[in-house]
């Protein structure tokens, strides 16, 4: 009996007719043609986009075959791969991380608007000079960040 090729073994989803994938003792196993090509931690999402953008980019399977295996968002995909061609593979790993950060109300701009709280400027109108919402402002205050200017009642 003469076995067609490639074999996989009994337990791997497939992809497409060369591209298959398992799940065991915590990774993620792809495979190529019954070979070994990617492995990653099961919880370890860089490598994991790292992966998936490059099974694209080599022209191993498609967006919409990576899909429907994997079940997730074709559009996740299509951004990893977008990533992938404008950052390179690197990116996936050495990316900064933007989370928790406001992109707008930086280190310099925070000093100015803090000066012009002092002054007794609203935070309205602050907001409206420098193009950011005037909650922002009020997120900042709430959170210690900025202080407001205190107006005291005179005493009687």
């Amino acid at each position: 009996m003469q076995f067609e090729l490639p074999l996989f073994p009994i337990d791997i989803k497939m992809v497409n007719d060369i591209v298959g994938f398992r799940e065991q003792d915590g990774f993620v196993y792809y495979l190529h043609s019954g070979n070994l090509i990617y492995c990653h931690k099961k919880e370890d999402r860089n490598s994991y986009r790292h992966t998936m953008a490059s099974l694209v980019v080599n022209h191993l399977c498609t967006i919409g075959e990576l899909s429907r295996a994997l079940g997730v968002n074709r559009k996740n995909i299509e951004r990893y791969v977008k990533t992938y061609h404008e950052h390179g593979p690197g990116y996936f790993f050495n990316r900064p991380d933007g989370r928790g950060q406001c992109h707008k109300l930086t280190e310099d701009l925070r000093a100015t608007i803090q000066e012009k709280l002092d002054a007794g400027l609203s935070q309205y109108r602050i907001a409206r000079e420098h193009g950011i919402s005037d909650s922002a402002i009020a997120y900042h205050i709430n959170k210690g960040t900025l202080k407001k200017r205190e107006t005291g009642n005179p005493s009687r």
